[in-house]
C-alpha cells in the first residue's frame, strides 16, 4: 500500500510539472519580457525561469519523465503493471489534454508563484548540462526542409542580407518600409500610443474662441480628448478642423464629435488599424488591465509604424488645398527674392559695352 502511495505521489509530481510547463509557456517570451518591464509581478516571477530559454523546457521535460518512469515502477510493486500503466495514463492525459490552456487559472498562477524560485534556482544550478542537452536535441529537431513556404522571419532575414548586401540595387529607403510592414503587426498599442502626461485634454465646458484655437494649433494635434467633470471621464473627440470649418461660438460640447472608442494597451497594432478602419475613427481612448485611462493613439501612431517614419500633423490645419498651393507659391516667390537679393550683393554692376 505504502508504495502505491508513493506512486500516486510521483504521478503528482508528473502532473504538476505538466502543469507549471504550460503556465510558463502560457504568453509568448516576448509578450512575457514586455509585460515584466512594464512592472507586472507576476509576469516578472514567470520570466525568470522561462529567460533560461530550452534548458527550463529541458528541466520540465526531465522531471515528467522521470517521475512518470518512477511512478509506474513504483506502482507495479502493488498493483498489475497495466493497471499501474493505466493509473500513469490518465495522470498524463489530464496533464496535456485537460489542463486549460487558452487562460491561467489562479491556481495555476499560484503554484508557479510558489515554485518559480526552486525552479529558477535548479535551473541555475543545472544549466551548463541542461543547455548541452537542449543543444543536443536542437541540433535535431532544426532539420530544415525547404517546402516552397516562407514564413515572416524568413522575409526579415531575406531583407536584412538584401540591405547590407554590396551589390544592393534597391533602395535602402524601399527595404526599410516593407521591413517596417512586415514588423507593425507584431508590435502593441503601449508601443505606439500617446502616454497620458503628454495628451492635451480639453474640457466639453471651455469656450471656443481665439485663445482656444491658438492653444490647439500650437499643440501641434489635430485631435482631442473630450472629458467632463474629471479628465478621466471621456465624453467626446474635438476635431481642429470642425472648428475652423464651423466657426462656430459657444462651447467646446457644441462642436464635439461623442463617439468614444476605447482599445486595451496589449492589442496588437494590426488589430488597432483594423478598427479605425471599421469604425472611421481616428482617435482610441487607451486603457489598462484595471480600465484605467493611459493614453491615446491616433491612426497617424499606427501608420508611424507600419512605414517606420514620424507623420507630421501640420497640414491638418489646412482644409483647403488653395491655401496649401497659396503658401507654397508665396514661399518659392520668397525664395527667388533672397536668391536675387545674395546675387546682387555678391556680383560687381556689369556695364554695357557698344
Amino acid at each position: 500500500m505504502a508504495s502505491f502511495l508513493f506512486g500516486l505521489l510521483f504521478a503528482g509530481i508528473t502532473l504538476l510539472a505538466i502543469g507549471l510547463q504550460r503556465t510558463y509557456y502560457h504568453y509568448p517570451v516576448k509578450e512575457l519580457k514586455r509585460r515584466a518591464r512594464a512592472g507586472d509581478q507576476i509576469a516578472e516571477l514567470l520570466y525568470r525561469p522561462v529567460s533560461y530559454g530550452v534548458s527550463l523546457k529541458v528541466l520540465l521535460w526531465g522531471i515528467v519523465t522521470v517521475s512518470a518512469a518512477l511512478a509506474f515502477v513504483i506502482m507495479s510493486r502493488s498493483v498489475e503493471p497495466w493497471f499501474a500503466f493505466l493509473l500513469v495514463g490518465i495522470f498524463v492525459w489530464v496533464g496535456f489534454l485537460w489542463l486549460p490552456s487558452t487562460s491561467l487559472t489562479s491556481f495555476s498562477l499560484l503554484l508557479a508563484r510558489w515554485l518559480s524560485p526552486l525552479i529558477t534556482r535548479l535551473v541555475s544550478l543545472l544549466y551548463p548540462v541542461l543547455r548541452r542537452i537542449g543543444d543536443f536535441f536542437l541540433r535535431f529537431r532544426h532539420v530544415h526542409v525547404q517546402t516552397g513556404l516562407y514564413e515572416k522571419e524568413d522575409l526579415l532575414n531575406l531583407l536584412d542580407r538584401q540591405r547590407n548586401h554590396p551589390d544592393n540595387r534597391i533602395p535602402v529607403e524601399d527595404i526599410d518600409l516593407v521591413s517596417h510592414a512586415l514588423e507593425y503587426g507584431d508590435r502593441f498599442v503601449a508601443d505606439a500610443m500617446v502616454p497620458l502626461r503628454a495628451v492635451k485634454l480639453i474640457s466639453e465646458s471651455e469656450p471656443i474662441g481665439p485663445k482656444l484655437m491658438d492653444e490647439l494649433y500650437q499643440s501641434g494635434h489635430s485631435r482631442f480628448p473630450v472629458y467632463k467633470d474629471a479628465n478621466t471621464n471621456i465624453v467626446g473627440t474635438l476635431y481642429l478642423r470642425d472648428m475652423v470649418k464651423k466657426q462656430v461660438k459657444g462651447h467646446v460640447r457644441d462642436v464635439m464629435h461623442e463617439d468614444v472608442y476605447y482599445v486595451h494597451e496589449d492589442f496588437y497594432l494590426a488589430q488597432v488599424l483594423q478598427a479605425f478602419l471599421k469604425t472611421k475613427h481616428h482617435l482610441f481612448i487607451v486603457v489598462n488591465s484595471f480600465e484605467e485611462f493611459v493614453g491615446i493613439i491616433t491612426i497617424e501612431d499606427v501608420l508611424e509604424q507600419v512605414i517606420g517614419k514620424q507623420i507630421v500633423d501640420e497640414f491638418d490645419k489646412y482644409d483647403d488645398m488653395r491655401a496649401v498651393a497659396a503658401a507654397k507659391a508665396r514661399k518659392e516667390h520668397d525664395d527667388r527674392q533672397a536668391q536675387h537679393a545674395d546675387y546682387d550683393d555678391g556680383q560687381p554692376d556689369l556695364e554695357v559695352v557698344e
